[in-house]
């Protein structure tokens, strides 16, 4: 359990740093910091997601409250206005926990408040729960009559989630009053919401709170104050009951039914970690935090690349699931997410996002594609459900096959050599894909690294599946595109000055930049390099970009290393792969160790630490979660989202496939997490 007491609940500085994220399986979420201010303006109790998993709309940004203990007022909200922070409840925080809700412990003089927020899976609802108890209950007789009230005034912004609001003459202050529901559709063309209560005392208002200020978003130099608008207050009598309870959604919500969601809820979480991979708390956390990216598009599922502002990306999907395959109950998710992307395959290519606004998706990757069959491979070696592939999806991966030999989009053709080629001016098809305006930050046209080794992998893969498909044509013409690659690839690649791989080579130019990109030519299950090349190739990446929390983007010797990850958009973006440490590539680092180390116990035991690092790192930033970024310099301070599907997934894939196989509990990381 993630818990903090007073130390840090009423530290606001390191309080602030600490956030909570709740998901309803659809791209919704509502997150905050551990005291309840808003730091960001993806910060609210209910970001619905109108078009899952997108179409995300910052609806109810908060709830200002108010406990009023024999006509004395105690204000438990925190709020950043310019120059003040008010009020300062944080002051009465004695304790946060995620047991498993989001779960706030206030003490003001004898009287507690507990306070809980869960989302409903697979609806846009958010409850809120308050409970008062007695500070001491063994002092109850000896204490004065008295009378506790709880107030709550609503917040609403009503706009995108990736922007800001601000006090305006269009907004429709009408409140629909029902006993036990309140409804308010602010703007023509978005969703009513509804607040229902089980409130003594409910009236509509109709106040601008101004000039919130998001600190976080200031640092980024984006648009860091906002107006929010009060529709409402609620009052609840405490005396007469010891809970109170709000939910806030965009359906007609049922404050009736509110323990019986909760206890729903409960149980669904606990069946989540029931049977957990491996018998560990660190992978039992991951397990958690995995199941937060798996969410509806349509009648199929998909993979939310991170919280907050991310959507269903093609290549983080497929680089993530094979991680979220240990996480997942039942693999018919993963199924689902397989077919809905292969069902938008278009000219060999799988897209590379679904935008927010756009249906028809974008389709500017030449690596998604290629780590599609490499899920696809994870999911038959967990499943053994070849009939499947066989009858879903294998008539995909033979017109990737096709439009990749013949040629398909942004140049991506499979050159005389065997290897594959790609790029076109303007545009980022790699991972390493940062750009600012029309300028991309690391363009790597030609044939990069880690394409080779996935097309090859994937030729590999393919040759497998035509085999056991009976398939006479597809098998040897994967066989000797393979050979040909691979023959050709080390001739090509291998920097003997650096007595590692080259990064990029494009025509007779050889990027000899030290990047995590090699790693994937020694991880991947397929590999064209000898024992001794791969070996050397891990030792290189240990020496120049391991940390930590994860692989440098650029080792700090080159030139154009940038240590920290910082300031306005230009800063960051250009940062993003020029030294910034990501997390997810501790997962193929730790496989590419163990594996040139021939699975040695001293290996899993490297792989183990590694992993354990990370168990601080949980109680930080994203809580339960893993933050998609890191400083390249120490103390490689978390950066970009505090929950990033890939992170989770590949730490889990490391550490049921490379260090728990042999040794299934490890006592140093439950150590670590006590």
């Amino acid at each position: 359990m993630i818990h903090f007491d007073d130390e840090i609940c009423a530290n606001l500085d390191k309080a602030s740093e600490r956030e909570w994220l709740e998901t309803n399986a659809l791209g919704g979420f509502a997150s905050s910091t551990i005291t309840g201010l808003n730091t960001r303006r993806y910060h609210g109790l209910l970001v619905a997601a109108t078009r899952p998993p997108v179409g995300r709309l910052m609806l109810l940004a908060k709830l200002e409250e108010t406990l009023v203990i024999d006509g004395q007022r105690y204000d438990l909200s925190v709020n950043q206005y310019p120059n003040t922070v008010h009020p300062q409840g944080y002051q009465y925080l004695k304790a946060f926990r995620l047991a498993p809700f989001p779960t706030f412990i206030y003490e003001v003089g004898e009287a507690r408040i507990i306070k809980t927020v869960f989302m409903l899976d697979g609806e846009n609802t958010t409850v809120i729960q308050y409970e008062w108890q007695t500070v001491d209950a063994a002092t109850v007789r000896q204490l004065p009559p008295r009378t506790v009230q709880l107030e709550v005034h609503p917040l609403i912004a009503f706009r995108d989630y990736h922007s800001t609001t601000h006090e305006n003459p269009s907004l429709n202050a009408h409140v629909e009053m029902q006993p036990q529901l309140a409804s308010l559709t602010p703007y023509q063309g978005l969703p009513t919401l509804h607040l229902a209560h089980d409130a003594d005392f409910a009236e509509a208002s109709g106040f601008w709170y101004r000039h919130f200020e998001y600190a976080l978003e200031r640092q980024r130099g984006l648009d860091f104050i906002e107006d929010l608008f009060n529709p409402l207050v609620l009052k609840f009598d405490l005396t007469k009951r010891p809970s109170a309870n709000v939910m806030a959604s965009i359906e007609a919500p049922d404050i009736n039914r509110v323990d019986e969601f909760k206890d729903g809820e409960i149980k669904r979480r606990k069946n989540i970690v029931a049977a957990p991979p491996v018998a560990n708390q660190l992978v039992t956390l991951l397990t958690q935090a995995a199941n937060q990216f798996i969410v509806a598009r349509g009648n199929h599922k998909t993979v939310l690349a991170g919280y907050h502002w991310f959507s269903d990306w093609g290549r983080d999907t497929m680089i993530a699931l094979p991680g979220l395959l240990y996480a997942m109950p039942s693999l018919e998710a993963a199924k689902s997410i397989l077919l809905e992307f292969a069902q938008h395959a278009d000219q060999g290519m799988l897209p590379n996002r679904f935008p927010e606004a756009d249906d028809e998706p974008e389709y500017n990757t030449i690596d998604a594609t290629l780590w599609f069959f490499e899920a696809i491979r994870a999911l038959t070696q967990r499943s053994g459900d070849y009939q499947f592939v066989k009858t879903k999806l294998y008539a995909v991966l033979l017109d990737i096959i096709k439009w990749h030999v013949q040629g398909t989009r942004y140049g991506i053709k499979v050159d005389a050599d065997g290897m594959l080629t790609g790029g076109v001016d303007g545009v980022q098809l790699t991972w390493m894909d940062a750009k600012v305006g029309d300028f991309v930050v690391t363009p790597r046209h030609g044939k990069a690294v880690e394409i080779q080794a996935l097309w090859y992998n994937a030729l590999c893969v393919m040759q497998d599946f035509a085999r056991r498909f009976k398939d006479s044509t597809t098998e040897p013409l994967c066989r000797e595109l393979a050979a040909l690659a691979k023959a050709n690839f080390g001739k090509a690649f291998w920097n003997a000055e650096s007595d590692c791989l080259f990064d990029v080579i494009n025509g007779d130019a050889k990027d000899a930049a030290i990047r995590p990109n090699q790693i994937f030519a020694v991880s991947l299950p397929h590999s064209m390099l000898s024992g001794e090349e791969a070996r050397r190739v891990v030792a290189v990446v240990e020496r120049e970009l391991l940390t930590p929390f994860g692989l440098r983007s650029l080792a700090p010797s080159d030139i154009a290393y940038r240590p920290v990850y910082a300031g306005d958009a230009y800063s960051r973006d250009t940062a993003y792969h020029q030294g910034t440490v990501w997390a997810w590539l501790l997962g193929p680092f730790i496989t590419a160790y163990v594996k040139v180390n021939n699975g040695a116990q001293k290996s899993r035991e490297v792989g183990e630490k590694l992993l354990t690092g990370f168990c601080e790192h949980l109680h930080e930033a994203g809580l339960g979660q893993v933050s998609e970024i890191f400083d390249g310099d120490a103390p490689h301070r978390p950066r970009g989202c505090i929950a990033q599907a890939w992170s989770v997934a590949e730490l889990l894939r490391a550490a049921c496939e490379e260090v728990f196989q042999v040794q299934a509990k490890s006592g140093e990381i439950n150590k670590a997490l006590r």
